[in-house]
């Protein structure tokens, strides 16, 4: 690999000793911060370490990706340096019925990073006051783990479980432009107009929303409810209240209108014979007749 990575100047690197310097301070969550040039996933290096004993708070950072998941099996890759791919292992004690909150937490955590990294004149105190606020890229939540700018999407999630610990996956498109975009339904924040080219700010900022949910939803047993984070979840999900198709993990599909994201995190979906509440599915947002 002989390209320089500041051939780009407008992607620069990422540099672990800055960003170690302000996440891991010994009191945190962040126990360890790396940046790698290049590997095939952040998920299955982190996934390897889980089993060897590594401690809660690492957090791996990838320039370039050659092999990313998302859901379902879907590769996720994007340009060198375009975008922020990332992971961290957690071990929540929290009882295993509630893990299933881990992939929203995390979605929260993004949302409101890119709310506020992305808002106009702000400095951090309003990031979020409604549904649009200041902020130059509205980012919603799609259940379960998906982060949209309009109707097209900005970031995907991955959250796998590895004997006690969680391996919490980001993929989110920064500076991608619009004929490097992988497919007409994905987006990025350059595309949207984010006044951002520096990473560093974006990740810091989705790392410390992500630390300060954590503490909070593990300090009460996993609680969504005490923790404020269902209330939270629902305020920025778009697909509360919209006509959904749910392509069913076993089979199948089920249609009606997203009504709820119950105590547990599943999506309870109101169809013609009545709720259906869904831990997992293939989530499609159905536009509206007449519209």
């Amino acid at each position: 690999m002989s390209e320089s990575a500041y051939g780009d100047l407008e992607r620069p690197p990422l540099s672990e000793r800055g960003l170690r310097r302000v996440l891991v301070d010994g009191e945190g969550l962040w126990t360890d911060v790396r940046v790698v040039r290049e590997t095939g996933s952040t998920n299955a290096d982190l996934a390897e370490a889980a089993r060897a004993g590594a401690p809660e708070g690492a957090v791996l950072v990838t320039e370039e990706q050659t092999a990313g998941r998302g859901r379902l099996g879907r590769s996720w890759a994007a340009p060198a340096r375009s975008g922020l791919m990332f992971s961290v292992l957690v071990r929540p004690r929290v009882p295993v019925a509630r893990l299933g909150w881990a992939p929203l937490l995390t979605g929260v955590a993004v949302a409101t990073a890119v709310r506020r990294v992305t808002a106009f004149g702000q400095q951090g105190e309003r990031f979020f006051e409604g549904a649009g606020g200041d902020a130059a890229v509205d980012a919603r939540l799609k259940w379960p783990n998906d982060l949209l700018a309009g109707d097209r999407k900005l970031a995907g999630i991955l959250v796998e479980k590895v004997e006690d610990a969680l391996v919490v996956g980001v993929g989110l498109n920064v500076g991608l432009r619009a004929d490097e975009l992988p497919v007409p339904t994905a987006t990025s924040l350059a595309v949207e107009g984010a006044p951002l080219t520096d990473r560093a700010p974006l990740l810091r900022a989705i790392l410390r929303e992500f630390a300060t949910w954590y503490h909070a939803w593990t300090a009460l047993d996993g609680d969504p409810e005490r923790s404020g984070l269902r209330t939270t979840y629902k305020g920025l999900c778009d697909t509360l209240g919209r006509p959904v198709r749910v392509e069913m993990p076993g089979g199948g599909t089920l249609t009606g209108t997203a009504r709820d994201v119950d105590a547990s995190g599943r999506l309870v979906v109101a169809t013609a014979t009545g709720d259906e509440a869904l831990s997992a599915g293939d989530v499609v947002h159905v536009r509206r007749t007449g519209m």
